[in-house]
Order: C-alpha cells, then structure tokens, then sequence
C-alpha cells in the first residue's frame, strides 16, 4: 500500500518530538507497579523465535471492557497464538490483567500479555513492531497512531481497525488533519466499522471503500457472564429487598448531578440506595467526599464495608466490577452523558436485563441509542431533576420496569453478530501456517 501523503507524517512526528517532554510527562503518570517506563519507547522483550503473536490496542479501561468477545473468540479461536493487548491507559493494563488472571483460575489455557503502547514516536514505533513481530495488528475503535501504522506496514504486518467508529465531533477534529490522516489510513488494510455513517466518515477522511465493510458493533456481541451473574445475585441478598439504581462510569460534574438526584428520590422513597460508580479510579477518594458533603451516608465497597438500612451510596471504587453492579440493581443511569463526553456503553445494563436511564450527551454512542430508542428501551433525561423525577417513576411501576428490562434484551439479542463478521475479516488478514 503506497502511502498518500508522507510529508504530512514527517511534519507530525517534528511537532511529537517537540511536544515530547510534555507527553512524556503525562505519560510517566499511567503506569503500572511491574511494568517498566521503557515499554513506552517501544523497548519489550523480542517475541520468542517461533511464537506466533496477535497484537491488539485498546485505549482504555472501556475499550479493553467492550473488546472482550473478540479478545475470547481470539484465544478460542487461536490458541496457537500468542495474544498481546497494548494499553495507553493502567486502568486498561489493570483490566487486561485481571483477564488474564480470571482465564488462568477458571483453567483455561493463558496465551494474553500485556504492554504500555509505545509513543507514536517513529523510533519506538518501528522498535516496537520490530521486537512484538505481530502475524496481525488489531486497532480498536479509533485508535489511528499513523507512526504506528506505517511501522506496521514497513514490517509486513496486516492491520485493522475494528469496531471502527468516528463521532461527528471526532470527525470534525481530524477532517482538519485530513492530509495526516489519509496517509495514516493508507496503511489499513481493513475497517470494521460500527455504521454505514462510520464508515462514510472515515472514508471522508481518506480510507478506502474497498478496504472498508460496515460490521455492526462488537457491543451487541455481550457474552454472557455466569460468575459474574452470580456475584450480582449474591450481592443483592446482602443489598436486601429495598429499591437500588446504579449510576455508572460517572464524571465530574456528573458526581453532583447524581447526589442531588439521589437527595431528591430520598425524600419520597427514603429506603432507596445508590450504587455509584466512578469512571476514573484517581477519583474515588474526591467522590466518596462529594457523598459526606452532600449530607448521604456512604460506605465503600473497597474496604468490604456493607450498607445498612441508613446508607444512601454504596461507592463502587473497585475495578472491573460495573457488570457486576448493574446486574444488582433494578434500575441503571449510564454517566458520561449529562456532561459533554460522549456517554458510555448502554448495552451493559441492557444485555443483562437492568432497564437504562441516560443523559442528553450521546455523542459515542448515537447509534446504539437510536436502536434503543426505536425499541422504546431508552428513558432519556436532561438534568438531575429531570433524573429524580424518572427513577421516582420507574421505582413506582414494576411493570413498567418489566417492559423496558425485556425490550432492552431483545435489542442485544437482535443485533448480535458483527462479532462473527469481524472475525471473518480478520481470518482473511491473518497469514496462514
């Protein structure tokens, strides 16, 4: 593949170079105990001769989370492989980590290892590639680092992006870096996008249609997990029979939005608790604040503290346990939408039978929310008020809730599938024995 524009490349990596003590000083912040720094100048230890490796990115906690049916139908699929998943993120090394773990005490065989991605620096990136020596790279969602990708091609490996999406908002942001990113789509050899519109704007940008196939989204595609349904059930009895909502992968600003809601339901159904989830684990400590100063009782799951009959918030600062909550609860407001994120994943809450609240802020998500919408699986509200006002609803009508449970579940059931498109398309990329 020629690459259309490299100049743009060579102007990019003078500015990385330029900027590079400042990334490297946000990037001296995500780390992970055991993990060396050098991992971010593309320094790993040289895949073993012989070892045959799939490399999959993942930006963060989210995208590893969203990631998993492709990453156990990777390993099921390929066991002969090795599979190494890279991270900018430690909240992603962490989660990474703890699936590999949960493989190797359920006795399945652990072919994952992890490493920080390196900087999108040209040196580290051919470094990296050169000592990973991948069979296959596999970029999620709107991971494009165009040193990366050129290294990858340099090197003779394939590359693809799956679960290709590109907001409105995000396509305008680098629609003004068209020249950088037409030559960094240059080394895709195949887009899974999300929708007709993902992939539109991604061709808009420079990827090629015939390079380009519309999949679904690898969302839908939501294993089903029985330890973790177990853990929730288990969790409930210790909850008790009072009524429960989650209000997950929250931000700030948000936070407050969420309490006050809370204080307001509290007036009317004084039993109810809230199960708040933070986002960003640095931020549990301030949360857990934000709940004593909002005058709610508050206990940490954390520190294996239970909630009693006065406790308003049980504080979920734990990591990877979002499906877990949800699952406990009989109502799920999803965070990153009553402030200009772009929300998070409503099909969690969805798959798993937990009617879904969300905030106007929809911006990553527009398309599985108009699928929810259609369904009339979606109760949407603009503020906290208007947050308080709906749960108040919902606690009162369990048929209600008994409705938007099952139409939630029929939308997941409907639209799974991009899974098996997906991995269709990466067999077709994967070089044979």
């Amino acid at each position: 593949m020629t690459p259309a524009r490299p100049w743009a490349r060579w102007l990019y990596s003078s500015v990385l170079w330029l900027l590079s003590p400042l990334i490297w000083r946000r990037v001296w912040r995500e780390q992970r105990p055991g993990c060396s720094r050098r991992e971010r100048l593309g320094l790993i230890p040289a895949s073993p001769d012989g070892e045959r490796v799939i490399w999959l990115h993942c930006a963060s906690v989210g995208e590893v989370q969203a990631a998993r049916p492709l990453i156990r139908a990777l390993r099921e699929r390929h066991p002969d492989h090795r599979l190494v998943i890279t991270t900018m993120t430690a909240t992603g090394a962490e989660r990474v980590l703890a699936l590999a773990e949960n493989a190797r005490v359920s006795g399945a065989e652990c072919a994952v290892r992890h490493h920080f991605v390196p900087l999108d620096l040209s040196g580290a990136a051919r470094r990296f590639v050169t000592r990973l020596r991948p069979a296959l790279a596999i970029f999620f969602e709107t991971e494009l680092w165009p040193n990366l990708l050129a290294a990858c091609e340099r090197a003779g490996v394939p590359v693809a992006v799956v679960n290709g999406r590109l907001s409105p908002r995000a396509y305008r942001g680098y629609r003004r870096l068209r020249p950088l990113m037409a030559e960094a789509l240059g080394h895709v050899d195949w887009l899974a996008a999300k929708s007709v519109a993902d992939a539109e704007r991604f061709q808009a940008l420079g990827m090629q249609a015939s390079r380009s196939e519309v999949v679904g989204s690898l969302k839908f595609d939501i294993a089903e997990d029985e330890e973790a349904r177990t853990v929730s059930e288990r969790l409930r009895r210790v909850l008790g029979d009072r009524a429960i909502w989650v209000a997950g992968s929250t931000h700030p600003g948000e936070d407050e939005a969420v309490l006050a809601a809370q204080a307001r339901l509290r007036e009317t159904l004084p039993e109810v608790l809230l199960i708040l989830v933070p986002r960003h684990p640095q931020r549990f400590e301030a949360v857990a604040g934000l709940c004593q100063a909002a005058g709610l009782a508050v206990v940490r799951r954390s520190r294996g503290e239970r909630p009693d009959a006065d406790t308003a918030v049980y504080l979920g600062d734990t990591m990877g346990e979002l499906p877990v909550l949800y699952g406990a609860a009989d109502l799920a407001f999803v965070g990153g939408s009553l402030v200009p994120i772009g929300g998070h994943n409503l099909l969690e809450p969805a798959a798993l039978g937990v009617p879904v609240l969300t905030g106007p802020e929809l911006a990553n998500f527009i398309d599985v929310a108009e699928v929810l919408r259609e369904a009339e699986a979606l109760v949407e509200v603009a503020d906290a008020q208007a947050l308080a006002a709906e749960l108040g609803r919902l606690f009162g009508d369990a048929g209600e809730r008994h409705r938007l449970a099952e139409a939630g579940r029929r939308v997941v059931a409907a639209n799974r599938g991009a899974l098996a498109r997906t991995l269709e398309g990466l067999e077709r990329l994967l070089p044979a024995k």
